[in-house]
């Protein structure tokens, strides 16, 4: 197993480095922390000219063509930033559901909208009763003559705000088999009947989704109604390594933030990074980086040269999403009061930390998945 990086993959890395630093500046991200999309149309635009939008999407359908190795290595870099706005909901979770679930016609017509960044799309999959099993989907499509009506609530939508359409999961059938019948909508944001509303609190980018008689053409069914669900499955499985390197990124941010400060602030005449408890600290974010990364990476490996890959998957997401909320922890230990002074800028990785956490299942709930897929 060679997890190394290529040459041209360290360069893709200094150039979303250098992109970051560059273009996205503290006091910028924090202006944009305040916003309801999280990133600003000039920004978005600047994404679209480097290509990151369309990343993961083949070049047949407008995109860069790209290997998950690839985009994980620039989400890596957008996670230190914290870089927000709909940049994974729509070119990495939406692309691959498209790809996943969508026929050719429907491919061809959305792919290239969204790696242009002129469609940005959000999955409406979560409900009241939150799960990323199929199960817990309950949203009904209810047939009328050509076109289906669609009712129910989504909640903690990430960058509903942001999107121009909705990926709507919806239950078009029922049995006992909670994967048959879920079908996926391509509901235009503006459709009567559609509303949404940021949520309030210490998170980023999430939203409740209202849809109430939405009346959508039967033709805005991805692919065929009622069998959404391998589909999805396959898309969740690619898109959750690319966001735990995301979430790798800002944990290697929060580890330099710890180490500098140590270095920098004095006490009882000596660096507190020479007391043992703030050693401890930094100690456990170094534990959560290292497992973090390689847990990821290696689930990148086997998905990017065909091994069997759900069991690293799983757990690759339940060792980030832990490893990067404890890191903000453990860094907010180190720091002290100023660590909750909004313009220093660690508060930025803790609310991605706690918005990103549960977004395509929690630790608890990959440990199941893990455990099904080990057979245990």
């Amino acid at each position: 197993m060679d997890l190394a990086l290529t040459e041209p993959q360290e360069m893709l890395k200094a150039t979303a480095r250098a992109f970051l630093e560059r273009e996205c500046p503290r006091q910028l991200l924090l202006e944009l922390d305040r916003t309801e999309t999280g990133i600003s149309a000039e920004l978005w635009r600047q994404l679209g000219r480097m290509g990151w939008l369309g990343l993961g999407i083949p070049a047949e359908y407008g995109g860069e063509g790209a290997g998950l190795l690839d985009t994980a290595v620039v989400y890596e870099q957008l996670g230190r930033g914290p870089l927000g706005g709909p940049h994974f909901s729509s070119a990495v979770l939406g692309a691959s559901a498209v790809l996943g679930c969508g026929t050719e016609d429907q491919r061809r017509e959305i792919l290239p909208r969204i790696a242009a960044g002129e469609q940005i799309l959000a999955l409406a999959y979560t409900e009241p009763d939150y799960g990323w099993g199929p199960e817990s989907v309950r949203l009904t499509a209810r047939r009328d003559g050509p076109d289906y009506i669609l009712d129910g609530v989504k909640l903690f939508v990430h960058d509903a705000a942001a999107a121009t359409h909705l990926l709507c999961v919806a239950r078009t059938g029922d049995g006992p088999d909670p994967t048959a019948g879920l079908s996926v909508f391509l509901v235009d944001r503006s459709e009567p009947g559609v509303s949404v509303r940021t949520l309030p609190g210490f998170t980023a980018g999430l939203a409740e989704v209202r849809f109430e008689g939405v009346r959508v053409p039967a033709g805005a069914v991805l692919g065929e109604p009622g069998a959404a669900w391998p589909g999805l499955s396959r898309a969740f499985l690619k898109a959750i390594p690319v966001l735990c390197a995301y979430k790798v990124g800002g944990i290697e941010a929060v580890f330099e933030l710890a180490v500098s400060y140590s270095q920098t602030r004095v006490q009882f005449g000596q660096p507190i990074g020479r007391f043992q408890r703030v050693e401890d600290h930094i100690i456990d974010i170094v534990n959560q980086l290292d497992a973090a990364r390689w847990t990821t990476y290696e689930a990148i490996w086997k998905l990017e040269t065909g091994r069997p890959a759900a069991a690293s998957v799983h757990l690759a997401k339940a060792v980030a999403s832990e490893g990067f909320y404890r890191a903000c922890n453990s860094c907010h230990e180190v720091h002290a009061g100023i660590g909750v002074v909004r313009n220093y800028g660690l508060v930025l990785y803790t609310k991605a930390s706690r918005s990103l956490y549960s977004y395509l299942g929690d630790p608890k709930f990959h440990k199941r998945r893990l455990a099904d897929a080990l057979e245990l």
